[in-house]
């Protein structure tokens, strides 16, 4: 869509500067139960956020409904947002940068054409196969989603950008029962190339999981070593994710502040925000500001190197955008710790009497951002002597995110990502403090 006539009206009614951020996506769900399709859903959904500077103040305005018509709606909105604003910050917008990194394979279009009924059918087939691993297992619902987004980003200092991604999942949940327990686990894969869903590998894995919990026990209260696996790890990275974010630091509610330099945990641990990995919907060559996207080190063998910034808090920090803001104020693209060497098995037979800890729960409650105090519900399975033992469940772990970083003696090769694009490898520490019977 041509924003002229919107610049051109915001310019007459005052409005210094103007920036309009476009986003459109369509959404294609399937769900499987029983063999039977029970969601087969397309959603289309637009929205248009745009903010201009209006006497020294930036005034901002949301509408789903995009068309010429609200142009004159948008601007009374922008100028009555401005003068109601108390803030002092300097306000700008940003003209954009020199150049862009060109990102190949944002966008698939392989995917798109994969007919819809290929999916339904191996969505299908996929709960078929876990059902058929393990007489145990007796409820999978299986689950396939697409979704495509375009990004345009248009300003009155001539700054045009735009975006095209596109993204797939595929997985199970399911439930196994072995007459007095019963246990659930999920199993998915996320990517643009729907060659790399492997129907069979998910089938075994999901299964594998959901059997391997059943007879699970609490172990004795006391310290153990911990392997977390990458999945638990990755959900664990998550809730402090907001510790990284320079407005935590400059709001004093970040334990980071005045720590750059400083070590924050084992020399093995590289903490990155990479904005240019393939095959992620999350991945672009701009923010939401119109700001060059960066491959950003946030811990580099061990030491804090910096935060994540935009454009207000780089102002503020005397700094440059890490190219990190985005709608809903700073985030993240695809976060997660380097992969290391050390395989998962060779971590498990290392280990002389510890926990394999694979799931976690209550995460975002259980877990301070601002301490990064944790106290988590677990589950995983026992291991004594390089072996595993037995399933164990009905356990808490508890630490310190710091401590724990610091006491990582092994990073697997088995880097994983979560719904959130926030990713970890399985990591071996020390000990943790386990609540148990």
């Amino acid at each position: 869509m041509n924003f002229e006539k919107l610049f051109k009206l915001a310019k007459e009614k005052g409005i210094e500067d103007i920036q309009v951020y476009f986003s459109g996506s369509t959404e294609f769900d399937i769900e499987v139960l029983k063999g039977s399709v029970e969601k087969y859903a397309i959603a289309d959904s637009a929205k248009l956020a745009v903010k201009g500077i209006y006497q020294g103040k930036m005034g901002t305005v949301s509408t789903e409904v995009i068309n010429e018509d609200v142009f004159d709606f948008i601007v009374d909105s922008i100028i009555a947002s401005a003068i109601a604003i108390d803030s002092e910050d300097e306000v700008f917008i940003y003209k954009g940068d020199k150049s862009y990194k060109k990102l190949e394979g944002l966008f698939n279009q392989e995917l798109v054409e994969v007919p819809a009924a290929r999916k339904i059918e191996d969505t299908k087939k996929l709960e078929k196969l876990v059902l058929a691993q393990d007489e145990r297992i007796t409820m999978v619902q299986a689950f396939y989603g697409e979704g495509t987004t375009k990004v345009s980003i248009q300003n009155s200092k001539g700054l045009n950008l735009e975006k095209k991604v596109n993204n797939s999942a595929l997985g199970v949940f399911v439930i196994a029962s072995d007459g007095t327990d019963q246990r659930t686990a999920y199993e998915y894969k996320l990517s643009n190339d729907y060659n790399d869903f492997n129907l069979e590998e998910m089938a075994i894995n999901g299964a594998k999981k959901a059997c391997a919990q059943l007879g699970a026990s609490p172990v004795e209260s006391g310290e153990y070593e911990i392997l977390i696996e990458n999945a638990a790890s990755a959900s664990l990275l998550h809730p402090h994710v907001a510790m990284f974010s320079a407005e935590s630091v400059q709001k004093n509610v970040s334990l980071l502040k005045g720590k750059i330099g400083e070590v924050l945990g084992s020399d093995l641990i590289t903490l990155v925000d990479d904005p240019f990995r393939k095959k992620s919907a999350k991945s672009g060559a701009f923010d939401d500001e119109g700001v060059a996207t960066k491959y950003k080190e946030l811990i580099k063998e061990g030491k804090l190197t910096g935060f994540l910034h935009n454009l207000k808090t780089a102002k503020k920090g005397n700094t440059e955008s890490t190219g990190s803001g985005f709608i809903n104020g700073i985030s993240t693209t695809n976060f997660h710790f380097l992969e290391g060497t050390t395989k998962f098995d060779d971590c498990v037979k290392g280990m002389k009497k510890g926990l394999i800890i694979t799931d976690l729960a209550g995460t975002h409650a259980g877990c301070s951002a601002v301490s990064g105090d944790f106290s988590l519900q677990a589950s995983g399975f026992l291991v004594e002597d390089g072996v595993v033992i037995r399933p164990v469940a009905l356990i808490t772990v508890a630490g310190n995110y710091l401590q724990l970083l610091k006491d990582v003696t092994h990073v697997c090769n088995d880097l994983y990502f979560n719904f959130g694009f926030v990713g970890s490898p399985s990591l071996k520490i020390k000990s943790l403090q386990v609540s148990g019977k």
